[in-house]
């Protein structure tokens, strides 16, 4: 169909971007922060240490082996 609906009249939405979302879900990235407190902990040999704010535990790597850390 062209760009006249059955009225007759031109489609006022034609070539307009889609409408923003109905505001659910989890925001651009992910939104799965665990927030500024906690410890960090080496899946292989146990090591922990702390969390610091704005670096997430699986990109700092552990001080005595080397693996990525995860979130304790």
């Amino acid at each position: 169909m062209s760009e006249e609906n059955r009225s007759g009249s031109k489609n006022q939405n034609a070539g307009s971007p889609k409408p923003m979302s109905s505001g659910r879900g989890r925001g651009l990235r992910g939104g799965f922060a665990a927030g500024p407190g906690g410890s960090c902990v080496c899946p292989s040999c146990g090591e922990e240490m702390s969390h610091y704010l704005g670096v997430p535990c699986n990109q700092q790597k552990c001080p005595k082996c080397g693996s990525f850390m995860i979130r304790k």
